[in-house]
């Protein structure tokens, strides 16, 4: 049996197959979502979930949420980040921990829900990713869910798995969709073709960095100008009130025209109480809804493909709730896009199709998925060499040969490097290693360097010297 896990950066879930059905499992208290949350107690006491957000009114320095945005990523992306501090290996850390031993905690959590539901040990698991997450941050989700004591059987990517859950009941069918998937705290948009159970995805764009959290932020600042409140000045618990406050605001403004942001004997017994409309949170939310169609344009431009090509368009991730997202969505792709799915649980329950697949207990389909990023080598001016580009199908090999720049030169830095920037500097650095051969005249030393990609979309590369047979890895 193969666990089926939605990570997500606001909540998760869990699945499995059971007698030939993908089905979400539900705790104790018959709730199948669960709060990406993790309170660390002073004394190594953890606590997963709603009972770590209850912690947050008392203790919110102790209380992590949305650790998914620090994953596999560098001190220096995350330095303004409350709470974030740097290690001793330069990479950040959230009270003393590494943002995977965090992540690891409520993947032990889904790990017990889904033990405890089938009265079984189960240690081999499928997790999902936003689409535009690099190599390092795959690496470190990998790593997470080995830290729970599971073995990553395949990352997918989560429109993938939308797609997956989408196109269960629609196996014989061709079709081209688009699943627009925007969550808590990241936003991707696939385009995939379905036919006879292979699922293609013919390109993929998105930003790690946009979500319900994002909103979420503008809502409190929203709060903060109309009472005049330096948010700076705030101490954790008033802010932490203001943060619960904006969620709750924007989720009933999904349902409602208007509501009041309200926080009681917020500073020296005086309440916040500040009506706010629909029509002004559209107003609000309009650049940032701005910001995930340009995604929409460059994904269907690199597919090759107008929105009149589209059979559907998708929509998962708790933010698609919003009215507003969904008209923006329907204005761009010219239809009215397709909610049949639920917006928290499909993405799980395609993890939990594809876990279904390769334990054999579901129909074979087949997933052709592609990578997010190009990858390549920093050359001679600090360029970026391409060796495989962006939107290539997984998995892939490519390599190319290099020589010398210099007389007697004896060695060779490899850099490697993923993004779609020309210089090398504006592009993320996944790694650096040296590779030594003899000397040689300029020009006359000759390395290859081989990148391949597996399924789960994380990078391997071998250099070697091509006079020795030499490899470095």
């Amino acid at each position: 049996m193969i666990l089926g896990i939605d990570f997500g950066t606001t909540n998760s879930a869990v699945g499995v197959v059971d007698s030939g059905f993908p089905i979400l499992l539900a705790d104790e208290d018959g709730r199948r979502i669960t709060p990406s949350a993790v309170w660390l107690g002073p004394d190594g006491v953890v606590e997963v979930g709603r009972t770590a957000l209850r912690r947050r009114a008392l203790d919110p320095e102790r209380v992590l949420t949305s650790v998914k945005r620090l994953m596999g990523r560098h001190w220096e992306e995350v330095a303004t980040e409350s709470g974030v501090s740097r290690g001793a290996d330069g990479l950040p850390r959230v009270l003393g921990k590494r943002p995977e031993e965090v992540s690891a905690e409520i993947l032990k959590e889904l790990k017990r829900i889904a033990e405890w539901r089938m009265g079984v040990s189960i240690t081999r698991a499928v997790i999902t990713v936003p689409a535009y997450f690099n190599d390092g941050q795959r690496a470190a989700t990998k790593r997470a869910g080995e830290l729970a004591g599971l073995e990553v059987v395949r990352i997918l990517n989560e429109p993938t798995a939308a797609a997956l859950a989408y196109g269960l009941d629609k196996l014989e069918e061709k079709s081209r969709v688009a699943v627009y998937d925007l969550g808590g705290g990241t936003f991707d948009l696939s385009i995939l073709e379905m036919q006879d159970g292979v699922f293609q995805v013919l390109a993929t764009h998105g930003d790690t960095r946009l979500g319900g959290d994002d909103l979420d932020a503008m809502i409190l600042v929203w709060a903060a100008a109309k009472e005049s409140l330096d948010v700076d000045r705030l101490g954790p618990e008033a802010l932490v009130r203001l943060k619960i406050e904006a969620e709750r605001v924007k989720i009933a403004l999904s349902v409602e025209d208007e509501t009041v942001f309200r926080v009681p004997f917020f500073e020296g017994g005086r309440s916040l109480e500040l009506p706010m409309t629909r029509q002004e949170l559209d107003k609000l939310a309009a650049p940032w809804i701005g910001r995930t169609l340009r995604h929409c344009r460059q994904a269907m431009a690199d597919a090759g493909v107008t929105a009149e090509d589209l059979d559907a368009v998708v929509l998962v991730g708790g933010s698609t709730r919003m009215p507003a997202v969904r008209q923006a969505v329907a204005d761009l792709f010219g239809k009215e896009p397709d909610v049949s799915q639920h917006p928290d649980e499909a993405i799980a329950l395609g993890a939990t199709v594809q876990a279904g697949v390769l334990d054999g207990s579901l129909r074979r389909m087949v997933l052709l998925d592609v990578t997010p990023l190009s990858l390549g080598i920093e050359t001679f001016g600090g360029l970026m060499n391409v060796l495989i580009p962006r939107n290539t199908t997984i998995p892939c090999k490519a390599g190319e040969m290099f020589t010398n720049a210099a007389d007697g030169q004896q060695s060779m830095k490899v850099r490697v490097l993923q993004g779609e920037r020309e210089m090398a500097r504006d592009n993320w650095e996944l790694g650096v290693f040296g590779v030594e051969f003899g000397a040689a005249a300029k020009g006359q030393a000759r390395v290859g360097v081989q990148f391949r990609i597996d399924e789960n979309g994380i990078l391997e590369v071998l250099a070697r010297d091509v006079s020795t047979g030499k490899d470095t890895v």
